[in-house]
């Protein structure tokens, strides 16, 4: 494989996004006094003592969903619960089981045929990071002093009513901003990289990658990184179109792809977006979009990205930077079924945020970092639950969800039929955002029509295919 080809599992995957501070509990791993209880609501500062060792005890419910990679956010060693201020590039949390605990999770993972892969947050480190530490400690004569842009002696680091006195990310005090111009920084960043794949980690998720302007930073980094692992992802945090950032796989295979998010809310939503909800969140999910919009959309998107960064890209609903699915539209179970297909049945990999699954709401950061409530299953959405369980049999069982050419079929109203066709296999997703039944023509060559998945039925007259769809629904046939 070269440097520049993709990973090619990553289109055969489907994602778990984990946060460890609230995915699940082991006793096995010793805790402090001082934690939130589990099902408290969520608080910004505060740790409910999620761990590594307790997603090695959730496998067989990763498994049952169909889950076949995780992107777990920040495991190193930190001064937050969602360790993005990492003070050891090098130790995973000792509160989230330590290196024992990854090396067991990873094996774990690995006999299950479960890849993992790791957040990696090198724009900014924090104040606890020795190197600029001891630049608070010894102040001019720190042999670090360069490793950061600093405005003064001594750095403010802690005054908020004055700025950092230093580079930060967004101006935040506890996150100062490495200068990945500097040689000794930049080294420490591609041995960070290094280490991990030979620990075994399947790739890496990279955080505000655009943030890093250093030319030919992120090139090198996926040299060196594929160099140690020729089989590592490397899918960049950009919220905007990503072009120029993964269409030769020079930087990144895939992005995290908000622009489809976007896209699919607004149709399969249908209006019932929660603007209060979604106003922190850095995407558009308003106005409404019909079907015809939604196809331009889609064919804007197709037109952004040559297939094989397509594939890899990562298909997400929510993430821990958003609202949960299920609060930005409105607490509508029917939006997250509909949008749920649109992402499974698209090219990439789609990834479900720990608990969208069974329906947990929440707003903004802290009330999208929930635990999740194991203890409660009286809780949960178990209709959704088997929706996500059966839209990853589907994408399992049939290989033109994964690998197909995407092909527009139908769009009137707010109904969307399209087309995944490979390998001698046809498959037609056809969706009815509407609040009315429809009863669409679509100019489809074939003449049998065998229902798969979901609700409708679909049949041949005169040569075009005919949908029977209820209100807000979708279902998926077979055509020859």
């Amino acid at each position: 494989m070269t440097i520049s080809e993709r990973p090619a599992w990553v289109a055969d995957a489907i994602f778990y996004q984990i946060f460890p501070d609230r995915f699940a509990r082991s006793e096995r791993v010793p805790k402090p006094a001082h934690l939130e209880p589990w099902d408290a609501p969520p608080t910004v500062d505060g740790y409910k003592g999620g761990d590594l060792l307790g997603v090695v005890e959730r496998l067989d419910w990763l498994s049952d969903l169909g889950v076949s990679a995780v992107y777990l956010n920040p495991i190193f060693q930190s001064a937050s619960n969602h360790r993005y201020h990492t003070h050891d590039y090098f130790r995973v949390d000792p509160l989230l089981g330590g290196d024992a605990a990854f090396d067991e999770m990873l094996a774990a993972c690995h006999d299950r045929g479960i890849r993992v892969v790791l957040d990696g947050v090198f724009n900014h480190a924090s104040r606890g990071f020795l190197q600029f530490n001891d630049i608070l400690e010894s102040g001019s004569a720190s042999p670090y002093v360069d490793w950061f842009t600093i405005h003064e002696f001594p750095p403010n680091a802690y005054d908020a009513s004055r700025p950092p006195g230093y580079d930060a990310w967004w101006n935040l005090h506890a996150l100062p901003k490495f200068r990945t111009e500097n040689p000794a920084v930049r080294e420490f960043l591609m041995s960070v990289g290094e280490h991990w794949m030979r620990r075994g980690a399947d790739g890496w998720r990279l955080d505000v990658p655009e943030e890093i302007k250093t030319e030919g930073f992120w090139e090198e980094f996926r040299q060196r990184v594929r160099t140690v692992n020729p089989d590592a992802y490397l899918v960049g945090e950009i919220w905007d179109p990503a072009t120029g950032w993964i269409d030769d796989g020079t930087r990144f295979d895939g992005t995290m792809n908000y622009q489809l998010t976007a896209t699919v809310l607004r149709f399969a939503a249908a209006g019932r977006i929660d603007a209060d909800v979604v106003a922190p969140v850095n995407m558009v999910l308003e106005p409404p979009i019909g079907a015809v919009e939604y196809r331009r959309s889609i064919d804007r998107l197709l037109d952004l990205y040559p297939a094989e960064a397509q594939a890899a890209n990562l298909n997400l609903l929510g993430s821990h930077d958003t609202a949960r699915v299920l609060s930005m539209v409105g607490g509508d179970g029917a939006s997250v079924r509909l949008a749920s297909l649109l992402t499974f049945t698209f090219p990439g990999a789609p990834c479900i945020y720990y608990g969208d699954e069974i329906g947990l709401s929440g707003t903004q950061d802290p009330g999208s970092r929930a635990g999740f409530p194991w203890d409660d299953e009286g809780s949960w959405d178990h209709d959704l639950l088997a929706h996500f369980r059966s839209l990853s049999a589907l994408r399992r069982e049939h290989p033109a969800l994964r690998h197909g050419e995407y092909r527009h079929v139908l769009s009137e109203g707010q109904a969307y039929a399209f087309a995944r066709e490979h390998a001698g296999e046809r498959l037609v997703v056809a969706i009815n955002a509407g609040n009315g039944g429809v009863h669409p023509w679509a100019a489809e060559e074939g003449g049998h029509a065998e229902h798969l998945w979901g609700s409708g039925s679909a049949s041949f007259r005169d040569g075009a295919m005919l949908f029977d769809l209820p209100p807000r629904s979708a279902g998926v046939w077979r055509v020859s």
